[in-house]
């Protein structure tokens, strides 16, 4: 393990699937697997004597499902960034996730480069979710009303997509982080959405970020 390998925890009901991320990981260059759970519950345990820098959550699982350990990790204010990584992209499943607090979204059937990249995108905090999964959350989220953005507004949601902080964001515009939070209010009105992973979304999907 280097000093700057990414740390992983990985969850999934099936041993087969946990295996495959475990070898998938272990044999490229820059992470580190800590860890396997099987349900929910164990994941949080887990992530809590880990504490691993990028959680890999199956949603669906026996014995204490993915987004209410989604949840109790945001929750208890952990560390970890967890990326979803499902069979499902419905809506059902897609929106809860991303409302529990889950930093990105993949489907299982994500090429090997792709599943990297994500893993290191969460690691820094920026929000990933594959082309089908945007597309949903778009579509769910859309808002009737297509009030353009101000110039100062699409600054601030060009820097959110590349997962800037609020403190960091008020860094770079020379502004407080008060006035960071109100741009954010108006923006997510505007977009019709509640979250930084929604507003990148539709963001990306209205063509105000290219």
């Amino acid at each position: 393990m280097t000093d700057d390998a990414i740390t992983l925890l990985i969850v999934d009901d099936h041993p087969v699937v946990r295996d495959g991320l475990r070898g998938m990981f272990e044999s490229a260059q820059g992470f580190t697997v800590l860890g396997e759970a099987s349900n929910g519950v164990e994941a949080v345990t887990l992530a809590q004597s880990l504490d691993p820098d990028v959680v890999l959550m199956d949603l669906r699982m026996p014995g204490g499902n993915g987004v209410e350990a989604i949840a109790e990790l945001t929750r208890q204010g952990a560390r970890a960034k967890i990326l979803v990584l499902t069979t499902y992209d419905t809506d059902s499943d897609t929106l809860p996730a991303i409302e529990a607090g889950a930093t990105g979204y993949l489907l299982k059937d994500a090429p090997r480069e792709e599943l990297f990249s994500a893993v290191r995108a969460a690691a820094e905090g920026r929000t990933v979710l594959s082309p089908a999964v945007a597309s949903r959350l778009v579509s769910a989220v859309r808002a009737p009303a297509n009030e353009p953005l101000s110039a100062r507004e699409r600054e601030v949601l060009a820097l959110v997509a590349k997962g800037t902080s609020n403190r960091e964001i008020a860094r770079v515009l020379f502004i407080s982080e008060a006035t960071v939070k109100t741009h954010l209010t108006h923006l997510y009105a505007k977009l019709g959405v509640k979250d930084r992973a929604a507003a990148v979304a539709v963001g990306y999907d209205r063509g105000i970020l290219g």
